[in-house]
């Protein structure tokens, strides 16, 4: 899924390189893709030039427990991340705290019968789970679709979804969403039900530029920003800025002879993150890497070098926000051995 000798051809000067950085969305591969992504891979990126304090953990379908009920065997990979989020917190791994939060995976469709499940990741988590994830990206054309079991239609519509999802206020725990953009009405709505939830909506809400709506970039933002700021007006959803890097978003520079520079990174995504910052306000969003999947588009400090680009016309408050302190208060990691 990625070159590192291709990206390694790219070398760039950090760009404000004290600026505090919090990632607060990547994953870890030791078995489920080709190339792996483990602990060593991690830390050689966030210490790779840029000031990352601290990384949230997003749930993919890792290391799940072989046996035992199904609806305990996503407990597996909290209790594997939780215990790399200890080894970190030892200090032996340098000084940025890995997985100093957690989004864990629970099927809410269980309904009433999450809770109990929830609660047991809440306790294996050590106060490190921050939410639960549970993907509803889905589109009627197969051409289009993210890794792993596809959801059923309207997921976040269920009824024993929601009924499971309205034990994750009370426990304290955010929810983050992925879906694609012509699914965010679906969002709204789940949104405007559990208005005391917060939900994290992942990858800029998923704007298409693959399958039926490759070439149709200009059609896409018009209906993708009509539903962001529909969706913005509900004051418990915040958004991730970042995840372009993915095929979905119909971008070629993994195909392209050189790995792109941040400049250029920066002009192709400056609309959509520019357009999330004006509707959610900077005070709602936060730059993510997704890596290691966005790693198939660029490395680390480029990555990181584009979003500085195109948050330098910000104030001083809202840059820091958009790169640390949002992520610090939206999935409370206070106490958790920033610097």
């Amino acid at each position: 899924m990625f070159d590192v000798r291709w990206l390694e051809r790219r070398q760039e000067d950090i760009l404000l390189p004290d600026l505090p950085v919090i990632d607060p969305h990547h994953h870890f591969w030791y078995g489920s893709h080709q190339p792996s992504y483990r602990l060593e891979d991690l830390l050689a990126d966030v210490g790779s030039g840029h000031h990352v304090l601290a990384t949230v953990f997003v749930e993919c379908r890792e290391m799940y427990r072989a046996h035992g009920p199904e609806a305990l065997r996503s407990l597996g990979q909290t209790e594997f991340v939780n215990g790399i989020a200890a080894m970190s917190a030892s200090g032996l791994y340098g000084t940025c705290r890995v997985c100093a939060g957690i989004i864990g995976a629970v099927d809410l469709r269980l309904g009433e019968r999450a809770r109990p499940v929830l609660e047991a990741h809440v306790a294996a988590a050590g106060g490190r789970l921050k939410g639960i994830r549970q993907i509803g990206a889905r589109d009627a054309d197969s051409r289009v679709r993210v890794s792993g079991p596809i959801p059923p239609p309207a997921l976040y519509s269920d009824s024993a979804f929601r009924a499971g999802f309205a034990h994750l206020a009370p426990l304290g725990l955010a929810f983050d969403a992925w879906l694609y953009h012509p699914q965010l009405n679906e969002l709204h709505d789940l949104a405007a039900h559990f208005p005391q939830t917060r939900i994290v909506l992942n990858h800029l809400g998923g704007p298409i530029g693959i399958g039926p709506y490759q070439g149709k970039r200009d059609e896409v933002a018009v209906q993708w920003e009509r539903a962001m700021r529909h969706l913005a007006q509900l004051p418990n959803v915040w958004v991730k800025l970042g995840g372009l890097g993915m095929k979905l978003g119909g971008f070629d520079f993994s195909e392209r002879p050189e790995p792109p520079s941040s400049v250029e990174l920066a002009a192709a995504w400056r609309p959509s993150i520019e357009t999330c910052i004006d509707v959610f306000g900077a005070q709602r969003c936060m730059f993510e890497s997704n890596f290691p999947v966005d790693k198939r588009t660029c490395s680390y400090p480029v990555l990181w070098n584009a979003f500085k680009r195109i948050a330098g016309n910000y104030s001083v408050a809202e840059i820091e926000g958009l790169f640390a302190g949002n992520a610090a208060r939206c999935y409370r990691l206070d106490g958790q051995g920033l610097e």
